[in-house]
């Protein structure tokens, strides 16, 4: 057992019910040196002290026997450790032995000598690595180290520039999806999110539903809730062979037979049966939505909201609509529209659903067309007259149908670039654009969509858009003859 072992074992047993090991910072990059030589002389003497053993004579002794202390201070350290740790543990064994259990002022006393572990920023490159299992029982005991947990993840995501592949190795490091196996644990986290919960929500609950409300559902926020939600039900597939919690445990106020279809994955259904799952989908939220009762299912927030826990559903919605030969389905259109602006009321929603009807009629029209320009594809979109007076969520939702046709359209890749530069005038949107290309090939990869040209269009607008910060100027192609993917 080395010395960090050995702190990792005193972590779990001498601080039973404290947010001890999981706290303590990653090493620097010098890490290892600095344990060597600078943090066991300094440990030693605090422990040296707390066991009241001179320091200076215990030196000199060592000394007179030729040990210089580069050689005596890592392996005094660690039989000191192994010793502090064979004593708690002998303690924790013998719980139900009252004449060997340790005095309450015993192990008081050993927690204090392992104070520095925790608290004395020279120790910091002894880093603690516990076990899942230990993290999640402190979790499960500390309430505020969950919180403070799942704050600090989200804080890492929003920090630094949207990639899916990045945002998925996070939330998978931080131990949160496979912690979230336990019903308890997942309630915790999904409440500090969701915008109905029950009682008063505790402060930093407050502040990560506020953040999510600010971004109306269609940010990086939003699109972290949708990554954990995927990495959760990966690890539950693994955690619980057999479920061992049924699926109501964890989302009580949702209706069962709507958790197991929102629980299918795409890449398991074919493609030509994923408007079912859509249209089975929309009318179960539809149901609860526009229920004015609502009771325990909650409001057409709460429905919304445990629709994008599963996003893949919501983003293939608008390829449906611009792949229907028949016309868009009146279940998809409301699907799509509840799920840009879920606040709307049953008016504004069917008027949303009017606009979109009308844009996919035009796009229909291109996609017949043997070419188009980017003035064509703005004109379809409609912004001029009635699209100056659209809502936030419509305006948003117009720019992912553009966008979703701009990479399916065989004409669409020529005027690709043009198209991003007249819809995207500000910085905002064109992270707004980054971000939907990005979840849109990482969504592709997971269902095993085959699409290479669009994949390959959009992969090089990605890349564009992050490495330069715009797009290149236009350089405008004649269309391509071939049918689209």
């Amino acid at each position: 057992m080395d010395v960090a072992h050995g702190w990792s074992d005193l972590a779990e047993l001498s601080f039973p019910g404290t947010p001890h090991g999981t706290q303590v910072p990653a090493p620097p990059a010098e890490g290892p040196a600095t344990v060597n030589k600078e943090a066991p002389p300094g440990l030693l003497c605090h422990i040296l002290t707390a066991c009241r053993v001179d320091m200076k004579e215990a030196g000199l002794f060592v000394q007179d026997l030729g040990f210089a202390p580069a050689d005596y201070y890592p392996g005094l350290l660690k039989n000191m450790v192994l010793s502090l740790v064979s004593e708690l543990r002998e303690n924790h064994l013998n719980g139900f032995n009252t004449q060997r259990r340790m005095a309450p002022e015993q192990v008081r006393s050993l927690s204090r000598v392992c104070t520095p572990l925790v608290t004395l920023p020279d120790f910091r490159p002894l880093k603690i690595s516990l076990p899942t299992s230990a993290v999640v029982c402190l979790w499960l005991r500390h309430l505020p180290s969950l919180e403070k947990a799942v704050l600090h993840l989200f804080e890492k995501l929003i920090s630094s520039e949207r990639n899916f592949l990045r945002t998925e190795c996070l939330v998978k490091d931080s131990l949160l999806p496979v912690a979230a196996c336990h019903p308890a644990i997942f309630r915790v986290i999904d409440e500090m999110f969701s915008p109905g919960s029950v009682g008063t929500p505790c402060s930093t609950s407050v502040l990560l539903r506020c953040a999510l409300l600010d971004t109306d559902g269609a940010s990086d926020m939003l699109a972290a809730i949708q990554v954990f939600t995927r990495c959760f039900v990966d690890a539950l597939e693994r955690e619980n062979k057999q479920l061992k919690f049924a699926l109501k445990t964890y989302f009580p106020y949702a209706p069962p037979s709507l958790i197991t279809v929102l629980l299918q994955r795409p890449k398991d259904i074919p493609q030509g049966l994923w408007h079912r799952s859509l249209e089975c989908i929309s009318g179960m939220l539809r149901e609860i939505a526009e229920d004015r009762t609502h009771g325990s299912r909650g409001g057409p927030f709460e429905c919304w909201f445990l629709f994008t826990h599963f996003g893949e559903w919501a983003e293939i919605t608008a390829e449906q609509l611009l792949m229907s030969e028949a016309g868009p389905p009146e279940a998809l259109l409301w699907l799509l529209a509840f799920s840009y602006s879920p606040p709307d009321q049953s008016q504004q929603r069917a008027q949303t659903m009017v606009e979109v009807r009308a844009v996919l009629g035009r796009l229909a029209t291109l996609l017949r067309s043997p070419t188009f320009s980017a003035r064509d594809v703005q004109a379809a979109a409609g912004t001029q007259g009635a699209g100056a007076a659209r809502p936030p969520a419509c305006q948003r939702l117009i720019r992912h149908l553009l966008l979703t046709f701009l990479l399916w359209a065989p004409g669409g890749h020529a005027v690709a670039r043009e198209v991003i530069t007249l819809m995207a005038p500000t910085e905002e949107i064109t992270h707004e654009i980054a971000g939907f290309l990005d979840q849109t090939v990482c969504r592709w990869d997971r269902v095993c969509m085959e699409a290479p040209r669009p994949r390959q269009l959009a992969t090089e607008l990605l890349t564009e858009l992050r490495s330069q910060g715009q797009l290149r100027p236009v350089e405008m192609q004649p269309p391509r003859g071939a049918q689209a993917c």
